[in-house]
Order: C-alpha cells, then sequence, then structure tokens
C-alpha cells in the first residue's frame, strides 16, 4: 500500500541533491518492504486464508496508524465520520480481495491490475491527450494480461480489479477525510474501524483454522512490512522528493512484485506479459508526471 495519510505537502523541487538521493532510497526501501510484505502474506495464505491473513494485516496496521495519528474520535462530527467509514470499507476490501488475488494468480500480476485504479483516478481528472494514451495503453496492457489461455483464472483477475476499484476510490476518500480532518487522525480512525470490522471475522477465521506459529508470525510480519514500514518511510519521503516525483516513482511497484514473485515465490510470468507490465507502469508515470 501507498502512504496512508492524504495531508503531506509536497516539497519544493530546489530540495539539495543528498536530500533527493535520501528520498528516493525511503521511496525504493518503501516499495520493496511492501512488496515483500505482500509475498510473505502469500506464505501464509494456505493456512490462514485471506480473511485470516488481512485480519492479522488490518490489526497491524490500525496499532501502527493509531499510535502515529492518535485520533480524536469523540470530536468527530458526522461530516467528519461519513468519508472515515467510508475509507475504512474501502481499505478493508482492497486487501482481502488483493491478497485472494495473489493467493489465485501471483503477486506480480495482482499488483500490476491494481494499479489501474490509481491510474484511473489521474487519468480522469486530467484533459491532455497523452493521458488518452496513457489509457489506450492501460487497456491494451491489461487486454494482454487477461487474454484467454487454458491456465487464465478469470475469477482471480477479476478480485485484482476488484481491487483497483477500491484502490481508485480509496484515494479519492483520503482526499476528502486529509481536507476535513488534521494530519493523520482520518486515516488512523479509518484504520481502526478497519480494524474493528475484522475482529469477529477474524477470530472466526483463526478459530476454525488453527493457525501455525509460522503462519501467524508471516501475517504480522506482512502487517510490518506492509503497512507499518511504507508509512514511515513514504511519510519521510514526502519531505525530501516533490509529490509528482513520488507519485512517478510508486509505478515501479508492479515491476517489484514481479521480480519478488518470482523470488521468493517462484511465480513466473509468460514472455508477453512483462511488456504488459512495463506498459502500465510508462502509462502511470506519464499520467503522473507534472503538466507542462
Amino acid at each position: 500500500m501507498a502512504l496512508e495519510a492524504g495531508t503531506e505537502t509536497a516539497v519544493p523541487a530546489s530540495r539539495t541533491s543528498p536530500t533527493r538521493w535520501s528520498g528516493m532510497a525511503l521511496m525504493v526501501g518503501s516499495g520493496l518492504s511492501n512488496q515483500v510484505g505482500a509475498s510473505v502474506a502469500a506464505l501464509a495464505l494456505p493456512v490462514l486464508g485471506p480473511v485470516g491473513v488481512v485480519a492479522v494485516r488490518q490489526w497491524v496496521a490500525a496499532a501502527v496508524l493509531l499510535s502515529a495519528g492518535r485520533p480524536r474520535l469523540r470530536s468527530f462530527s458526522a461530516a467528519q465520520w461519513r468519508p472515515v467509514l467510508g475509507l475504512a470499507v474501502v481499505f478493508a476490501t482492497m486487501n482481502l480481495t488483493l491478497y485472494a488475488a495473489i493467493g489465485r494468480i501471483g503477486l506480480g500480476l495482482a499488483v500490476t491490475l491494481e494499479f489501474l485504479g490509481p491510474l484511473a483516478v489521474a487519468l480522469a481528472s486530467s484533459r491532455r491527450r497523452t493521458d488518452l494514451v496513457c489509457a489506450l495503453a492501460a487497456a491494451a496492457a491489461v487486454a494482454i494480461l487477461a487474454r484467454p489461455q487454458p491456465s487464465t483464472d478469470y475469477l482471480g483477475i477479476g478480485l485484482a480489479l476488484v481491487a483497483a476499484v477500491c484502490w481508485g476510490c480509496y484515494v479519492l476518500l483520503n482526499r476528502t477525510v486529509g481536507e476535513r480532518l488534521p494530519g493523520l487522525q482520518g486515516s488512523a480512525a479509518a484504520a481502526a474501524v478497519s480494524g474493528v470490522l475484522y475482529l469477529p471475522v477474524g477470530v472466526v477465521v483463526l478459530w476454525l483454522h488453527r493457525p501455525t506459529a509460522g503462519a501467524l508470525l508471516c501475517a504480522f510480519a506482512a502487517g510490518v512490512l506492509s503497512s507499518a514500514v511504507p508509512f514511515l518511510a513514504d511519510l519521510l519521503a514526502l519531505r525530501r522528493v516533490p509529490a509528482h516525483f513520488f507519485g512517478i516513482f510508486m509505478s515501479v511497484n508492479p515491476v517489484f512484485a514481479a521480480l519478488i514473485g518470482m523470488v521468493v515465490l517462484d511465480q513466473r510470468l509468460d514472455a508477453a506479459s512483462w511488456p504488459a507490465i512495463a506498459m502500465i507502469v510508462a502509462a502511470n508515470a506519464a499520467a503522473v508526471a507534472p503538466k507542462r
């Protein structure tokens, strides 16, 4: 996941080179941590299932964000609670559908398809001709990735696309939450609500599917690597690099996911999938590039 908060201020592009390099190092660390966390979570899926893994991850994310944001929940108005509750539902659904998709179609393909969500949001807010080309390129890439084959898992592709829709909604809701609540209070509150939503179902799943110590450790590590580390690293990176540069760099996450899926999970993509992933990465980069 990307940075949970939506209220960070872009740093000026005139920052010194050492600062920019440290920001880039933080972004690389964030991306790698996020995808390694997802690959570790995949190791727990056979034991805990997507619901069990996501429940543990949501609980870890809630603990991290509550300690960082310290929201004053009793002071929230109805107008503030509405987008927070929407964000909580979207947050929970996005992670569940993504992890279910990873279990069916692999890490690289699932994360690549999920990135269509923020890409769609970026394209919808622009009127540049370049963005029309980006949209067509992304559509062609999806057609390549989802092309009919004997081994095509259409349910897995559908779950990844649902995760993409959720991520697009997440971006829009996060903007609203950032406008209505100061600092990280809105994101922290949403993470807490999401964690509470997973309490009953998570407890039942973990009771019925008795977890091994290794599976629980993997799920907990996924929460740390995919929530806590990226959250802190992204927060620090945004103080060192311009926001548009951060957005462009995020588009390399599908490549990280494909490579880590291949190394850690032995999930290999066919020859046609790699150019398709490159097309989506390029479309993301072009869509978030500053307008001239």
